[in-house]
């Protein structure tokens, strides 16, 4: 440091947490209008307190606004304080309580998640029953707070105090139970972080089974769905299986490419899901053990970011009854979905996978957060959380965003 500079003044100290200062907690409820937050500051500043913490919600036009702050000064007394507060609330007939204490919020415990919960409808027996077993895992429920009114309602928990893993394994027989969906991720910034979302295609991007679309041209179609289903099950080979199936196809004019490309149909909500995630600047792609020729035409329609598929071989105009290239099966997903997120530059911590069937189970538990969507059992029991409503676009739930938050970004122009 040179002569001419003067000394740098320390760094004031944090305060304390935890401290045994004195604080008042000062609760305002009643029928919500403008005005009521600055009215009650503006009443607390006269007596030159500091704002220690503030919540503030409104249900069905009811406002309940808490206010945690320090003492008055020496030489004003609390009573003073407590007799503003009181008459300023009854002039606008609301409810004032005023709760002495010492210093702030305890420190929330180590270990913190989200819960999201999704009801269609969400009854109170199944709040109760969610409630009680965050408890017992020794879980804090921080706040509580809707994310979506429709087509679902969904909500969500902050929790402290246990460990994601933990919440995750307690809450899986509830959600079973009850009929509702819930889905535990770790708090924290990564939640924000931007991410890859990967889906499968069949019967989760759209409704369709594309495979079942091309026998229906080929008058096979009974005979394909059969096999389908069987490897949906994961009782056969997806491998094997396919090669079968795609040898039924077999004489098909190329023609039936543009058909089934008219016929697939998106999932509700599918539009929404991806056109938010884009918003967002998340990154989406998809793979599917179907086929290009649709997979293609997807990612060109929609916006996706990585597409992969198998490919029908075409010669002459007409289909093989064969597949060309690598075969995207179940060990080719997750495999996919590495090369996407290396590609996207997102670890895979931060990726999201969504599938219905066996042959998504291996890219579901790669990725950082599995969603099992109308999934047979066995994937259910398996994907870090379940979704069991036919709304693809309910997948924001689980990422923290909000229906309002997605209405609101569909209002404005791009």
């Amino acid at each position: 440091m040179s002569a001419s500079q003067p000394p740098r003044s320390p760094e004031p100290p944090e305060p304390p947490r935890g401290t045994d200062a004195p604080t008042l907690l000062v609760k305002i409820f009643g029928k919500d209008r403008p005005g009521i937050t600055a009215g009650l500051f503006d009443t607390l500043a006269a007596y030159a307190v500091d704002v220690v913490d503030i919540e503030q919600v409104v249900t069905r036009g009811r406002i309940v606004l808490c206010a945690l702050v320090t003492s008055p000064e020496p030489g004003t007394t609390e009573g003073d304080l407590r007799a503003t507060v009181h008459s300023w609330a009854e002039s606008l007939k609301l409810q004032a309580e005023i709760i002495s204490g010492t210093g702030d919020n305890r420190p929330r415990g180590d270990g913190r998640s989200h819960v999201t919960v999704l009801g269609h409808p969400l009854t109170a027996e199944s709040t109760a029953a969610i409630a009680a077993r965050i408890t017992s895992t020794g879980g804090n429920i921080d706040r509580i707070f809707r994310l979506a009114k429709y087509p679902v309602t969904a909500v969500e928990f902050a929790v402290s105090g246990t460990g994601t893993e933990d919440l995750r394994t307690a809450l899986a027989p509830e959600a079973a139970g009850l009929g509702v969906d819930i889905a535990v991720v770790s708090a924290g910034l990564s939640r924000r972080a931007q991410r890859l979302v990967v889906m499968d295609v069949d019967s989760t991007l759209i409704q369709d089974e594309v495979i079942e679309l091309f026998a229906a041209h080929a008058g096979c179609e009974a005979e394909v769905a059969s096999v389908t289903e069987q490897a949906m099950r994961g009782e056969l080979d997806f491998e094997q299986s396919l090669h079968a199936r795609v040898a039924l196809l077999a004489g098909l004019d190329v023609s039936v490419v543009e058909k089934v490309r008219a016929e697939v149909r998106l999932t509700p909500g599918a539009r929404t899901l991806i056109r938010t995630l884009k918003r967002l600047g998340y990154q989406v792609g998809v793979v599917s053990g179907g086929f290009t020729q649709v997979t293609d035409d997807l990612k060109e329609r929609l916006g996706l970011d990585f597409a992969s598929a198998n490919t029908l071989e075409v010669v002459d105009g007409r289909l093989t009854g064969r597949v060309v290239g690598d075969i995207v099966d179940r060990a080719g997903k997750a495999r996919l979905l590495r090369s996407f997120a290396e590609q996207a530059g997102v670890p895979l911590a931060q990726t999201v996978a969504i599938g219905d069937g066996a042959n998504d189970l291996d890219m579901l538990n790669t990725a950082g957060l599995g969603v099992a969507f109308n999934a047979k059992p066995v994937v259910r029991e398996a994907a870090h959380t379940a979704v069991n409503v036919p709304f693809l676009d309910t997948v924001l739930y689980l990422l923290g965003i909000t229906r309002e938050e997605v209405e609101a970004a569909d209002g404005l122009v791009d």
